[in-house]
């Protein structure tokens, strides 16, 4: 096959197929970004300056946080729908067989295997082959954290020494399911799928494995592959490095600053720095969207790496790419679920999304959605602004926790939001896509945002049942909902003895002026404002408790270019209206074959409202997240995004103000 030599993206399942007609798109009239997201950092240097145009050299200074989340070993999940959804996957990790999922990393070795191998992407004749078992290793530590379960350490360990093995048995500290010629087309920039990625997430898996479960030998298997990747990289000059930088390296960067980060050595960080895809960031440093044409998430895990140079570096060009880049996605490429890409590309101009619709039904790839949350976290941390949560919050109700099956723990791959679409999912042994991998880690980690902390105070991010110790205070926060089937929390305070401190509570931008608390029956003078953190600085005593009242209402959320093609949300929650099972097979829900979504676009009712939804919706008696329409000609039922399954829906409708 031809050279990869130019700067177009390519799909991870054919990775050689081109951005058809891309250039045909005349660029419109920017739209003003929705909801008012925090916006992006303002230093900008002079557009004659390439921000990475020189050489870049590794100084350590590390940024201090203005919060930091709770470790996930002092948060524990309640039970409701994300406890549901972590169990559901507990299960799947724990039914997966751990001599399968080493098979091709013994045969690549020339160790025996025995162990029947898997299908989908780790078939042994997949170029990709290996990459879900570096997400299954951190899947297995986010999970151990999470809940202690000792069998999933214990059986990530074996993995890991295992895999030692088979590093010894290659020698010079590569491994891999696949052999070192891979590397070699890849620097020939012949046709390869993307060695660098699957190698990013195996790192990253014994990066995790290291972290939470406290695995030294993790580290030095680790410690082994980036060396290898420094003699790899090293002997390339940088003009051809930036060459190879344009086939997928997942996260390259970002494991490699941890890395650094973790063990004090600075050689890991300038490995790192070869990972800087210059002609990517330098647009993003001088604040510009230049994203059309590219795959998505080849790209986030680069911002994410990114971010992570920032923090331990404090060198602010790494601080604006990441800064612009998440202000754009989520304003301007961003459905109203919170998922961004069109068939794994942004394919238009930004805030053109109705457009974009209408080019495929493989909407927002699930790993997007999994890894803008990851840099989320990142920003959020360096400000504390909660708008962030703003973002974490929709994405996280409306993408990513309707997109397991609590019966089996399989997951999705696209969340296609075209009208009459249905949700497909994996197969147990035969799947094994990206976001196969990406969903074992996201619902291994539900606990990991609900709490930050500062030095003197908590901040509560997210309205989930759980329990939160922070030992440091020997101070306990219990949170006790059914959010949001009743439109409020409340958090109960333990601790030995009274302890003074601030409580600040995220306020939504959705709930208005209306929000209200109460600590101990007393009501709070005090006026919440939406997008902000209302802070209670008292002194704590057992047993204290705080009640947060947040009503929800309808509201609706247009197409920046389509003011007629509107969704409709209450409070957090994207409602779908449910179209039936017509047609639905078992086959086509459980996707045999791959990825790609077979949906087509259905017809669906026009709406005709006089003024905001209240007019052509009202809550169903006795049912308190279901509507239904009124004084249409077709009437429809609406209910929470994430519960629909195994039917058609459409989120997306034509909306016509009448006189």
């Amino acid at each position: 096959m031809g050279k990869f030599r130019d700067r177009k993206s390519f799909s991870r399942r054919t990775f050689a197929t081109a951005l058809a007609g891309a250039g045909t798109l005349a660029p419109l009239r920017a739209q003003p970004a929705p909801q008012n997201p925090p916006a992006p950092h303002k230093r900008q240097a002079p557009e004659e300056i390439s921000p990475f145009g020189e050489t870049i050299a590794f100084k350590r200074k590390d940024m201090p946080a203005r919060v930091e989340p709770f470790e996930m070993a002092e948060v524990r999940l309640l039970p409701g729908a994300f406890k549901h959804a972590q169990d559901a996957n507990l299960a799947y990790l724990r039914r997966l067989d751990a001599d399968r999922l080493l098979h091709n990393f013994r045969v690549n070795a020339g160790l025996p295997s025995s162990a029947q191998p898997l299908g989908g992407w780790e078939k042994p004749d997949c170029e990709l082959r290996g990459h879900f078992v570096g997400h299954y290793l951190s899947a297995c530590a986010l999970m151990y954290s999470s809940t202690g379960d000792g069998k999933l350490r214990d059986k990530g360990a074996y993995i890991v020494a295992e895999l030692a093995k088979c590093q010894q048995k290659l020698g010079g500290g590569y491994l891999s399911a696949f052999p070192t010629e891979f590397f070699d087309r890849l620097n020939r920039r012949e046709k390869v799928w993307a060695p660098f990625y699957t190698i990013h997430k195996i790192m990253a898996g014994l990066f995790d494995t290291h972290q939470h479960c406290g695995n030294r030998q993790a580290l030095e298997v680790l410690e082994g592959m980036a060396n290898w990747a420094d003699n790899w990289t090293g002997a390339i000059p940088e003009p051809h490095m930036q060459e190879v930088l344009n086939t997928e390296y997942g996260g390259m960067n970002d494991v490699l600053y941890n890395l650094a980060a973790a063990t004090g050595n600075d050689r890991y960080a300038a490995v790192g720095d070869r990972f800087t895809k210059k002609w990517f960031f330098n647009p993003l440093a001088l604040r510009r969207d230049e994203l059309r044409g590219l795959h998505v998430n080849t790209h986030i895990p680069q911002v994410i790496g990114a971010a992570r140079r920032y923090e331990i570096s404090g060198d602010m060009r790494f601080h604006d790419v990441a800064d612009f880049f998440w202000y754009e996605v989520t304003s301007a490429r961003t459905y109203v679920t919170g998922g961004t890409s069109n068939a794994e590309l942004w394919r238009v101009e930004p805030r053109h999304l109705g457009e974009e619709l209408k080019l495929s039904s493989n909407t927002n790839e699930c790993c997007c959605a999994y890894n803008m949350l990851k840099l989320t976290r990142h920003l959020h941390r360096w400000t504390a602004d909660p708008r962030y949560f703003d973002y974490y919050e929709r994405t996280l109700y409306n993408h990513r926790l309707g997109a397991i099956d609590i019966e089996n723990g399989a997951t999705q791959y696209y969340l296609s939001i075209v009208s009459g679409a249905w949700r497909t999912f994996s197969k147990e042994n035969d799947s094994f896509w990206c976001c196969t991998g990406t969903g074992v880690e996201e619902f291994a980690k539900l606990n990991s945002s609900i709490y930050f902390h500062d030095g003197d105070g908590v901040f509560v991010n997210l309205f989930i049942p759980s329990e939160a110790h922070w030992r440091q205070k020997g101070f306990k926060i219990r949170q006790e909902t059914n959010f949001p089937e009743s439109p409020g929390t409340a958090l109960v305070i333990g601790t030995s003895k009274p302890v003074n401190m601030p409580l600040r509570l995220r306020i939504p931008y959705w709930v208005g002026r209306e929000a209200s608390v109460r600590v101990n029956g007393k009501l709070l003078e005090a006026a919440p404002s939406p997008g902000s953190y209302l802070t209670i600085a008292r002194t704590w005593r057992d047993g204290d408790r705080i009640e947060l009242d947040m009503p929800m209402h309808l509201h609706i959320e247009a197409m920046p270019d389509e003011p007629t093609t509107q969704a409709v949300l209450y409070g957090p929650l994207v409602l779908a209206g449910k179209l039936g099972a017509d047609g639905l097979t078992e086959d086509m829900i459980i996707n045999h074959a791959g990825p790609d979504v077979a949906h087509h676009p259905m017809e669906v009712p026009e709406f005709r409202a006089s003024s905001g939804p209240d007019s052509w919706l009202e809550q169903i008696a006795g049912e308190s997240l279901a509507f239904r329409t009124k004084g249409q000609q077709r009437d429809v039922t609406f209910v929470p995004f994430n519960r629909v399954s195994k039917e058609r829906y459409s989120i997306y409708w034509t909306v016509n103000e009448s006189a």
